[in-house]
């Protein structure tokens, strides 16, 4: 796989919404749906698997949903998106151009950093965007 599907987005974009549970509140898959502009029935799919891995787990009845299955910081980022796209590699096609092969390792490599990060370490990527709102009346 070359790219990150919409498979894997929307995965991540339901993980870091559930990392910001409290509570134990388990969230409903059609609220998860309508504040991540995701299907519902495609987010049903993303989510089995993701229980499936034993990221997360589903609770049966009128107040069930969906809690995350361990910390937010047990889980990395990379371990969601393998689950989801298989293994992820930002090219799979080497050329004769050693300048490219080279380039694209570094990428493979900033990549695969990146993606280390946990779901608490998405926090910091809400500041920054927390940083970046503001409001002039």
């Amino acid at each position: 796989m070359a790219l990150i599907s919409s498979k894997g987005v929307y995965g991540l974009a339901a993980m870091q919404m559930l990392s910001k549970v409290k509570d134990d509140k388990p969230l409903q898959i059609k609220d998860i749906a309508k504040e991540q502009a995701i299907p519902q029935n495609y987010l049903e799919q993303i989510l089995a698997k993701l229980k499936k891995a034993g990221f997360v787990k589903s609770i049966r009845g009128s107040r069930g949903g969906y809690l995350l299955a361990k910390s937010k910081d047990d889980i990395v980022l990379k371990d969601i998106v393998e689950v989801l796209e298989g293994d992820v590699k930002t090219v799979d096609t080497v050329v004769r151009n050693p300048v490219v092969n080279l380039f694209f390792e570094e990428l493979q490599e900033k990549m695969e950093m990146l993606l280390e990060c946990t779901l608490g370490g998405l926090e910091k990527y809400q500041k920054k965007y927390n940083e970046n709102l503001h409001y002039i009346i």
